[in-house]
């Protein structure tokens, strides 16, 4: 599975605001891979920020 699937999976699977740090924890990918990832899915507008540094499915 590519990370950016993987970071959106654990987004989707936790139903709450996630900031990068949990996702992390909850992948198990490198720092750098979730924030690359991260960006990636804010350009699709696939994930949204209900507030400053956490993320959610859209």
């Amino acid at each position: 599975m590519e990370a950016k699937e993987q970071v959106l999976e654990a987004i989707k699977k936790d139903g709450t605001p996630l900031n990068a740090g949990k996702i992390v924890e909850l992948t198990g990918l490198d720092r750098k891979v979730v924030d690359k990832a991260m960006e990636q899915l804010k350009k699709e507008e696939a994930i949204v920020s209900p507030k400053r540094c956490y993320w959610q499915a859209k």
